[in-house]
């Protein structure tokens, strides 16, 4: 397992991460998975011995039933880890119950600690954006947390380019704490956070966490050209990330099926090891609902795509330029060159 430092910190995190959206079983997150206590400690320990040390969860997961059962199947291996969660939605009516003011923030913080049965939260994520509430109340509150000792690190998730460039700027001015990650949607089928998102990572030096590296699962190798639908998968209930042309999804599951064979490796291994060799990507986090999806997205990290099969996967999955990054690259290329494309 390859460990990369976190943004411009000094946390190191395994290049890939095992993310927990299918613990607990509750609501909407019950067609992701049910995973209990002890299967989750099963999957833990997996994780564990394969040289992962990140676990990321949220604290709308199950309506807070997955910070609980990551918490339990954590256990002594607790300070091994480094343990990432969110807050922002709203679990529960009321008036101050979502968002990020200092209210739902400190409150938050400490239902997820109680939930996760630890006194410290290593890396504390925004799940959103929150436009009604100034930046300065949501940063200082985390400055508040980290001057605690319940917090170490904190990270934002969904923000716009722009929404992560005025934060740090709002933290450097105040001379508080800043994020030093983003967690974003990022694969073979949703590669606009290259417009703004990852460079923005680059130049200010934020660590990009992965969600959704599989797009939901269709970059698994359960959806091809001319198959039916699979018979389990979480997208016969649910709708996959983002807007999904069914025609760009066959073109690039071909090629990653054509790898995948040259490789001897599962098409879900070659989508998730194309999104750990994409600049500025310092974890991906895969999610599984039992050990054999987990031992499988794991071996993503015991091997490494080529220059070629990178650029292959690259040309297939392209996308045009929005406004200005078309006329940057087209009548400005000289002084603004596109990010280097294999890490």
């Amino acid at each position: 397992m390859d460990y990369r430092f976190l943004g411009a910190s000094g946390l190191q995190v395994s290049v890939l991460s095992f993310g927990t959206m299918t613990l607990g079983g509750e609501g909407r997150f019950a067609a992701m998975g049910n995973v209990q206590v002890e299967e989750a400690r099963r999957l833990v320990g997996i994780c564990i011995d394969s040289g992962v040390n990140l676990f990321d969860t949220a604290d709308m997961y199950s309506n807070g039933k997955s910070e609980e059962v990551l918490g339990q199947a954590l256990g002594t291996h607790r300070k091994e880890i480094v343990l990432a969660t969110k807050v922002f939605n709203r679990l529960v009516p009321g008036t101050n119950m979502a968002g990020l003011s200092r209210r739902h923030i400190i409150e938050g913080c400490e239902d997820s600690l109680r939930r996760l049965g630890t006194d410290y939260i290593d890396v504390y994520q925004s799940h959103s954006f929150d436009t009604f509430t100034p930046l300065e109340e949501t940063l200082r509150a985390y400055d508040d947390l980290i001057r605690s000792g319940k917090v170490r690190y904190i990270g934002c998730s969904n923000y716009a380019g722009w929404q992560v460039m005025k934060a740090l700027a709002t933290s450097e001015r105040l001379g508080i704490s800043s994020y030093i990650s983003q967690q974003i949607n990022y694969s073979l089928l949703a590669r606009d956070a290259e417009h703004d998102l990852i460079p923005v990572s680059l130049d200010q030096h934020v660590g990009i966490m992965v969600w959704s590296p599989l797009q939901g699962g269709l970059l698994s190798g359960k959806f091809r050209r001319d198959a039916g639908r699979p018979a389990e998968s979480r997208l016969n209930t649910l709708d996959a990330p983002g807007n999904i042309d069914q025609q760009r999804l066959h073109e690039i599951v071909d090629v990653l099926q054509e790898i995948a064979m040259e490789r001897g490796r599962s098409v879900a291994q070659v989508a998730v090891n194309w999104v750990t060799r994409k600049p500025g990507v310092d974890t991906v986090v895969i999610g599984a609902r039992n050990e054999a999806q987990l031992r499988d997205n794991l071996a993503a990290a015991q091997w490494e795509l080529s220059v070629e099969d990178v650029e292959r996967l690259d040309r297939v999955s392209g996308i045009a330029l929005p406004y200005p990054q078309w006329h940057q690259q087209k009548f400005g290329a000289e002084r603004n060159p596109p990010a280097r494309h294999v890490r």
